[in-house]
Formats: structure tokens, sequence, C-alpha cells
């Protein structure tokens, strides 16, 4: 059967999938892997630039994940970048430096086509198979991408400039201190009123959304450290109230101590309660009470359309 690779840019980390299809015609992951490496700083800057270290620590985090993935011998590959290298003023010559490096193309996604891609990735979700209307949030470090799917197929797709690293560095002062409630105020009616202006539409009175992302995943990842689980064995639910809590707990600590705590990525710990709190604020601009998290997203969208493809 067929086999090939997505290779993810992403604003925190950088991310690949090896998958085919099976018998059944389902998308069977084959390999995965990521690497954290925050290519994004100064991503709120007015003319974001992409600074020399972090484009040689992409690079090199880019080679490692193509040199893993080859040996499950895919057939095609595509490798893509989002909201960090699109909005960044030398986005296109990070891009050629990849092209240069690895003779692999680098396309940069738009924000609908990454949102696109993201539903289509949801798609082939067999743990999704019984919804048909239902609101989708898939937060990153540069982007928040907001879905609307009616009988399965998107009817409404916004890519917002929400990312927990662009919205850190925006309002949180030092991230090395815990996160005030006065930051979580602004953080929470930015959040809002940037969802109210896009007119995106919360038609669907559902309690639980979807959410996909590496946050939603940490949230899970702490849980499964807690209960000394896998985290695939954790509830895919992510209620609201256990967002708030986490949101206390972590929050009201220092950078050193988040550090610390069991299933959060040391490189993840300044942005975390930034995060935390962007995805209370979508859930009650929502007025959703828990979100069913999926880890088909960006790039099971992206290895079902090579497949149809192949």
């Amino acid at each position: 059967m067929s086999t090939v690779a997505v290779l993810d840019i992403g604003s925190n980390s950088i991310k690949i999938l090896v998958a085919r299809r099976d018998e059944r015609g389902r998308l069977l992951p084959v390999f995965q892997d990521t690497i954290d490496v925050r290519i994004s700083a100064g991503i709120n800057a007015a003319r974001p630039v992409l600074g020399e270290q972090a484009m040689q620590r992409g690079l090199a985090a880019v080679q490692q994940l193509l040199t893993a993935a080859a040996s499950h011998s895919p057939e095609r590959a595509t490798l893509v970048a989002t909201s960090a290298v699109r909005d960044a003023v030398n986005g296109t010559d990070f891009a050629a430096r990849i092209t240069k490096a690895t003779g692999f193309d680098l396309r940069i996604l738009t924000g609908e086509e990454e949102a696109n891609a993201i539903g289509r990735g949801l798609t082939c979700d067999p743990a999704l198979a019984d919804l048909q209307d239902f609101h989708v949030f898939d937060l990153g470090g540069g982007s928040l991408e907001c879905l609307t799917f009616h009988g399965r197929q998107i009817s409404q797709a916004v890519s917002l400039p929400l990312g927990c690293v662009r919205l850190t560095e925006k309002f949180v002062p030092d991230p090395g201190l815990p996160l005030s409630a006065s930051v979580r105020e602004k953080l929470a009616r930015h959040i809002q009123t940037a969802m109210a202006d896009a007119r995106f539409q919360l038609d669907l009175p559902f309690p639980i959304a979807v959410a996909t992302g590496g946050s939603v995943v940490t949230v899970r990842a702490i849980r499964a450290a807690r209960q000394g689980v896998d985290l695939e064995a954790t509830s895919p639910i992510v209620t609201l109230r256990h967002m708030r809590e986490l949101l206390e707990q972590t929050g009201g600590l220092s950078l050193a101590e988040r550090r610390a705590i069991p299933g959060l990525p040391p490189a993840r710990a300044d942005v975390f309660p930034t995060a935390l709190a962007t995805l209370v604020a979508v859930a009650e601009h929502a007025k959703v009470t828990a979100f069913r998290h999926s880890f088909y997203n960006l790039r099971y969208g992206l290895a079902a359309e090579l497949l149809a493809a192949g």
C-alpha cells in the first residue's frame, strides 16, 4: 500500500507523520515524531522576522525528522509551514533554505488552507465518526483555526492570530512570573473580541466542541502523568472546569516551577498559561462546557490529500 509523509513546521514545534490506508481504507499512522523548536520568537511584531538561530534550529529539526521518516520508505512527501513562516517577512527565504538542504519544496499554507486541512484530518478520525454537526478549534503557537461542520462538511473556516506564542508576546510582560489576574482578563477580552469581529457563527447548540493542537495534548499529558497512565489512556474529553482549575494551578507558578510539572514539556512552560487562558476564553465565548480532543489534525488532512492524489 502507498505510504506518504507530511512534515509540518509550526510556530512551537516541527512534526512529522508517515501514514497509509489500511485494508478498510482508514488512515493509519505508521510513524510520528515531534521536535519542540520554537522558530516564532517575535511573531507579534509588526513585521515578524525569523531569527538566524531559529532558522538553523528549524532546519536541523527538519533534516532529523526526514531522516527518521526515510526508514519507513514513504513514496511521497510534503513539507508545509504555518503561521510563523507565513507571517515572517523572510519566510520565503527560510523556505528556500529548506528546499536547498532537503530537495523538498516547502509549501507555506494560507490560514484558509491550514483550516481546511485540519478539517479534512478530523474527518479521518474514527473516534469522531458519530459527529455530523460540530465546531472545531485548533490552537497553535501563531494562530487559532475555527471551523464548523454541517453534515461532516466544512461550512465555515476562519484563521485568527490568536496563537499562544503570539498572545504571550503581546500580553505577558514577563513569562517567568505567574500569570496575573489582570493579564488573564485582558487575554479573555482580546480573544472574545477577535472571535466576535471575525463573525464566526456559533450556531450549534452542543455543549462540546472538538479541539486539536499541542496545548490540548499537553493538558492530557499532565493528566496522564498524574494518573500514572499513557497519554492515549486518558479521556479525550477536556472540560472547561478542568481547564480553569489547571489554569489556576499552573498560572500561579513561576516559569521554573512550571518546567518541573510532570507531563508539561519544559519548552512549552512559558506559553502554557496563555494557552490555557485562550482555551478557557474560547470555550466561554462558544458556550461549550468541554472539548473533545482529536489527534487527527493538519498532518492527517494533508496525508489524506496525498494518498487521494496517489
